[in-house]
């Protein structure tokens, strides 16, 4: 499960440092640059429920299986060298992606029924490290060898997780799946929760998306070196780490809720008026970067554990999951190129600062809402 999980972030995150050299040897245009990026979380946003019904049919486990067969193609697709290839490739890998995406937090409920607080640890730590590991490595790697070289090498992961994901073929759910299938429950795209938890999903993608997008072009407007830049968006992902076991643990302690909504809004919505001081003073913005990456690592471990928490079998947390990143995913591919337009009509970073403020003010208090609400019934 967590070598599934390890490639959930790592085939996007690899991306950012190699821009420019797609750019010059593939001759892509800057305008279609942000499609490598755009277009596996636009394939989330399509394909979650389409894979919910299937894994139905084939069970949660094969269907990861056959899925991440097509991730390992177009990883390795990647490495034409043409755009058609390049492009292809990252609708495949987008396609393998998304089947991590929805069905591994079923399977931790399924699997892990009595441990779901340390199943979504492992599964939430492994893939923010790894993603954040990778996008080190492949800014590391592309200056000591070519952009071939560098793809094929951080794309062994997606092999090695594909062997050992083999022996849980053996126990695929799919006869338990069709049995769950016949009990009557209302579907969760016809109840508010499952509308909060995709709301809540929907607003921490997008901030966090745009954040990883713009954080650099922020910072280097008010004079950080671009190589500085970089190294605060790294920094900006492994400060979140810590949510990975915070945040689960936290979560089913009482008070705990309270506690954890309270820091996500310090560091999604307090933190970040400090990019809106213009100074290039380097531990300022550090503590500014690391607080706000702190706030995106609760945000997201606390809508993996709203999947679990909230639903009352695997069914019903796939079906969660898979509504909740359909919505949020379409968010997080529209939010970047429109705060794009939007900093390009204004030549200012500050409106864009205040807007995802306002939205992380409306995740925590769609937070609130989800806390104080029972989970989804049968």
């Amino acid at each position: 499960m967590m070598l599934i999980a390890a490639n959930l972030r790592l085939p996007i995150m690899i991306i950012p440092p190699l821009i420019k050299s797609i750019e010059s040897q593939l001759g892509l245009p800057k305008s279609m640059a942000g499609l490598i990026t755009s277009i596996p979380l636009i394939t989330f946003a399509i394909l979650s429920p389409i894979i919910v019904k299937v894994a139905k049919k084939l069970g949660n486990e094969l269907t990861i299986f056959i899925f991440f067969l097509l991730l390992i193609i177009g990883s390795y697709l990647r490495i034409i060298p043409t755009i058609t290839a390049l492009m292809f490739g990252t609708f495949l890998v987008g396609i393998g992606i998304d089947s991590g995406n929805v069905l591994v937090p079923a399977i931790i409920k399924d699997r892990m029924p009595d441990e779901i607080p340390l199943g979504t640890s492992l599964y939430t730590l492994s893939m923010l490290l790894i993603g954040a590991i990778g996008t080190a490595l492949s800014g590391i790697l592309i200056t000591k060898t070519n952009l071939q070289t560098t793809l094929a090498l951080l794309s062994i992961m997606g092999v090695i997780a594909t062997i050992f994901w083999l022996p849980n073929l053996k126990n695929n759910q799919k006869d338990n799946t069709q049995q769950s299938q016949s009990k009557v429950y209302r579907s969760v795209w016809n109840q508010s929760l499952g509308w909060l938890i995709t709301a809540f999903f929907g607003l921490q993608s997008i901030v966090y998306y745009s954040f990883i997008t713009w954080l650099p072009s922020i910072l280097e407007s008010s004079g950080i070196a671009s190589i500085t830049a970089s190294n605060l968006l790294t920094l900006l992902q492994l400060s979140g780490l810590p949510c990975s076991f915070i945040v689960p643990f936290l979560s089913v302690r009482t008070g705990g809720m309270k506690k954890l909504l309270t820091m996500l809004f310090i560091g999604y919505a307090v933190a970040p008026l400090g990019y809106l001081i213009s100074t290039s003073s380097l531990v300022f913005l550090t503590i500014v970067t690391v607080v706000t990456g702190f706030g995106s690592g609760l945000a997201f471990n606390m809508a993996v554990v709203f999947f679990t928490e909230k639903t009352t079998n695997p069914i019903q947390t796939a079906e969660v999951s898979g509504m909740a990143q359909s919505a949020g995913y379409l968010l997080a591919a529209i939010g970047p190129t429109l705060f794009g337009f939007l900093q390009s009509s204004t030549q200012s970073w500050n409106l864009i600062i205040i807007i995802l403020i306002l939205l992380s003010i409306l995740l925590t208090l769609s937070g609130i809402f989800i806390a104080h609400h029972k989970p989804i019934k049968e």
